[in-house]
């Protein structure tokens, strides 16, 4: 109980989770009585490090701020305008189709929806679509980050599920078309209730201008993606090419990288990914907590006396992580609740832990545009000065479509499973 009481009181003060699971396990270890936890307790903390594929994750994030000191959004934009930017509410579909090209590149749903609320909201406001849609729907395109390859989100679960995180990229992969469709779909819906602007098709030349323009930007996911399905580089060797080709069209795309803009590059990827990392040895050290008091067992004593039916597991999980996303961070909740929820879903249920992953990792990101953190939904609303209250006003379809999604990736694990 003692345990207990200091993990939820640290979360209510808002001590970063890294040292709120520190202070749990010490807490525990203290309270137990055996001390001699202790010798093994910096141990635990540094074996949590000792993972190849954890190198992955300063590498997307380095790819991702090149990507953007680069100016390749607009670029991307320019591509989707091209496929989509002549139907009713194209610009509403150009903006999906971008968000699901920036997904494939960089692979953080907060940087994601920094990047293209700037780009989308004010040139879709000009065209005549309601300031709150227009933010709701790049805030949720946002969404698609954490399930299109790469996903940070996927190489932390990965590394916690001592899964093939390539393997894990492929699972991604049906998840986030399907996610991308049902977002078509609402807009499709919404644009016919509104009567949204007819968009206007680029003429031949301008639409090969776009393409050509685009395709060093389409060089990053291929990289990625390409190298991994067959079989020619790992995701680490994968994001660490991808990495260089991000830095070379940085460095000739016209905005050429000072040293000054380089160095701060440099540093917010140290810094974003040491956070990162140290969560992750943190959780190591709180999941031999968890597994030395058993635990996962008494929790999947409880779960099992209710139902013994996988679905309905996978449903009752997801009510809970959505409780659980609604209040911590995404990153820091997959490392919170996969040592718990894991070894139950395999364990107790037999569910493939690349569906459970894709479920997991979707789940709590639906956090950052929900209350009352919703950090997703602050950040829209700094980037375009729309207040809050109208975006979510606007957002709930969306959220909708989400949880429909959800539940199909519950009910059928080919979803996910189908490409492995």
């Amino acid at each position: 109980m003692t345990t207990v009481a200091v993990f939820i009181l640290c979360m209510f003060c808002a001590v970063p989770v890294a040292f709120v699971l520190i202070l749990t396990a010490i807490t525990y270890v203290q309270a137990s009585g055996n001390a001699v936890l202790f010798d093994s307790f910096a141990q635990q903390l540094f074996s949590g490090l000792e993972n190849y594929g954890l190198l992955a994750i300063p590498l997307f994030m380095m790819t991702g701020e090149l990507m953007n000191e680069g100016g390749m959004t607009q670029r991307l934009v320019q591509a989707a305008r091209v496929f989509v930017g002549g139907f009713r509410g194209g610009l509403a579909y150009i903006n999906l189709l971008a968000n699901m090209f920036m997904a494939a590149i960089i692979g953080s749903a907060a940087s994601q929806i920094a990047v293209m609320s700037r780009a989308m909201v004010p040139a879709m406001k000009q065209e005549g679509y309601r300031p709150g849609f227009a933010a709701a729907t790049t805030a949720a395109g946002g969404l698609l980050a954490p399930v299109v390859p790469p996903s940070m989100m996927f190489v932390i679960y990965g590394v916690l599920a001592q899964l093939p995180i390539g393997d894990m990229f492929i699972a991604g992969i049906l998840p986030g078309l399907l996610l991308f469709g049902a977002f078509v779909i609402v807009v499709t819906v919404i644009g016919i209730a509104q009567g949204f602007p007819h968009g206007q098709w680029m003429t031949r030349s301008d639409a090969a201008r776009a393409l050509l323009g685009c395709l060093p930007a389409s060089l990053i996911p291929i990289t990625i993606i390409g190298g991994i399905l067959f079989g020619v580089a790992t995701p680490t060797e994968s994001a660490a090419v991808a990495s260089l080709v991000a830095f070379a069209m940085a460095w000739f795309s016209g905005q050429r990288l000072t040293l000054p803009r380089l160095f701060s590059l440099f540093r917010r990827t140290a810094v974003n990914s040491g956070m990162v990392v140290f969560m992750i040895a943190a959780a190591n050290v709180f999941g031999w907590v968890v597994v030395y008091e058993a635990l996962p067992q008494k929790l999947a004593a409880s779960i099992t006396a209710i139902t013994s039916d996988p679905f309905l597991f996978l449903l009752i999980v997801n009510a809970m992580l959505l409780f659980v996303g609604m209040l911590i961070d995404g990153i820091a909740a997959v490392i919170l609740v996969t040592p718990i929820l894991l070894p139950i879903a395999t364990g107790s249920y037999d569910i493939d832990p690349f569906q459970f992953g894709v479920v997991l990792c979707l789940n709590l990101v639906l956090g950052l545009l929900t209350p009352p953190v919703g950090v997703g939904l602050f950040i829209t609303s700094s980037m375009t000065g729309i207040r809050v209250a109208e975006i979510l006003s606007a957002l709930w379809p969306f959220l909708l479509a989400v949880a429909i999604v959800l539940v199909a990736l519950s009910y059928w694990p080919l979803l996910s499973t189908a490409l492995l």
